[in-house]
């Protein structure tokens, strides 16, 4: 009898409303969604379609007006704003777009910020941000301003802040968006190798080619989730086109025996001519 493992993530026709009167709508209309722990999913959709909106929910940024969110099998509708910080804290690791970095604190000290509920000291906190910032070849950086960073760099501080307190879920919210494709580029990887690592890893997207590295690609529209596929990530296909491994001759084996073959029948040939010409 197989194992059935509870999902990480379980929303039940949730509901997100905005305004009142004639200025309500809905962003999220009935949205049912399960994710198992490891996958790499990809959310895209128009603007306006609800994927920040699941998003910050999924991260107890906001609450659902209606429906189900049950995460590592608890219900989280009843937890007070004090313990959803504190799950985020323990559970979550945020990436944004605009990197969301405070800029009155140095790079350490941003990325030591997750670790404020962990009950360490200032110092501890310090010592495994730093190590955190060394994994991201950023341990050069770790005193300057975020001002003075690249784009690039900056999004890896904000990435090496989201696994500081190597949390089991990463929310990414459009963390390409600003960034060029050569930056981008190395900032998928770093989120692919988190993910290798068996991270849960959920990202919002308007970039279509940034699903290649996903193992299931969502689509919204109107505050519903339209679609919803698996797909063949980047290293599945790798894999795919890899030759079946055959078993490996000798070298002087496969090289000798034809050559071996050639000498013999040259020699048969000799013979045969020597003997029609004694028969004549």
């Amino acid at each position: 009898m197989s194992k059935t493992t509870t999902p990480v993530i379980e929303l039940k026709d949730l509901k997100r409303r905005f305004g009142v009167g004639d200025a309500e709508h809905y962003a999220l209309d009935g949205v049912d969604l399960t994710v198992q722990k490891g996958e790499f999913i990809a959310i895209m959709g128009p603007s306006g379609c609800g994927k920040t909106t699941l998003l910050n929910i999924i991260g107890l940024l906001d609450r659902p007006t209606d429906g189900e969110y049950v995460l590592d099998g608890k219900n989280v509708e009843d937890v007070s704003n004090a313990r959803h910080a504190k799950v985020r804290a323990r559970q979550i690791g945020f990436v944004f777009q605009n990197f969301n970095l405070v800029e009155r604190l140095n790079v350490i000290e941003n990325v030591a910020l997750p670790l404020t509920y962990s009950g360490l000291s200032h110092l501890k906190r310090l010592e495994r941000a730093s190590a955190m910032l060394k994994n991201f070849h950023l341990g050069e950086r770790e005193y300057y301003m975020p001002w003075q960073l690249s784009g690039g760099q900056t999004q890896r501080v904000a990435i090496a802040r989201a696994l500081v307190n190597d949390p089991s879920i990463i929310l990414a919210d459009e963390p390409t968006g600003n960034l060029d494709s050569k930056s981008s580029h190395v900032i998928m990887e770093e989120l692919n190798e988190v993910h290798k690592k068996g991270n849960t890893i959920i990202m919002v997207t308007h970039n279509p080619n940034l699903t290649t590295y996903a193992s299931r690609v969502i689509t919204m529209l109107d505050g519903k989730i339209d679609s919803d596929t698996q797909t063949i990530t980047t290293e599945e296909k790798a894999e795919k086109k890899k030759p079946t491994s055959k078993r490996p001759l000798n070298k002087a084996t496969s090289v000798s025996k034809p050559k071996k073959a050639k000498a013999t029948k040259a020699k048969k040939k000799t013979t045969t001519k020597k003997a029609k010409g004694a028969t004549k």
